[in-house]
């Protein structure tokens, strides 16, 4: 899916790049490249048309993964993008991807005129808000092995692009503990 398609899905409308009213970059990224840094301003938003990236942040003794986002997806460092603060996380590509961007520049002033616009990026944030809320309510709710269970029956055929230790890092276990999860799901 591209974004386009993701944009007219999402308001029920026929744009075509040419008519959206903000412009739309696409970038083929290698794998490892770190999209938004520690302590950089978010400037734009990111529509995952082939790949995943990792979203983590640090904690006092490592660096934990707090989500991540594969095809379809939009993605940033939110709460930067909106206060125009150092970001606190860090996303990276995991594998070669093919991403949209959208500048912050380009979309701000938009929202002045746009009622489109405007109610994209409406439900975009509360789509947002309910995938942040389901996280925090799985940690607390779902074992290590209901969560692997969820993540590997929604995103399957990505799941052998992610390094083990990042997929336990996601779950918060131990890479012999996945294992052993991982091992009892496919017995």
């Amino acid at each position: 899916m591209l974004f386009i398609d993701f944009y007219n899905t999402v308001l029920n409308t026929s744009f075509t790049y040419n008519t959206l009213p903000f412009p739309i970059t696409s970038m083929h990224v290698k794998k490892g490249t770190s999209l938004t840094a520690y302590g950089q301003v978010e400037d734009s938003l990111y529509f995952m048309n082939k790949g995943i990236v990792e979203m983590t942040i640090k904690s006092y003794m490592t660096e934990k993964i707090i989500d991540f986002f594969f095809e379809s997806e939009m993605f940033c460092g939110y709460t930067s993008f909106l206060d125009q603060l150092p970001t606190d996380v860090q996303i990276t590509t995991l594998m070669d991807s093919d991403i949209e961007v959208l500048k912050r520049k380009d979309l701000m002033p938009v929202y002045e005129y746009s009622l489109e616009a405007n109610k994209f990026g409406r439900i975009c944030t509360e789509h947002g808000y309910i995938r942040k809320s389901n996280r925090e309510k799985n940690l607390l709710t779902k074992t290590a092995e209901e969560r692997y269970s969820e993540l590997f029956q929604s995103h399957s055929q990505y799941i052998s692009h992610i390094p083990v230790n990042k997929i336990a890092k996601y779950l918060g276990i131990h890479p012999e503990s996945l294992s052993r999860i991982r091992k009892k799901i496919n017995s």
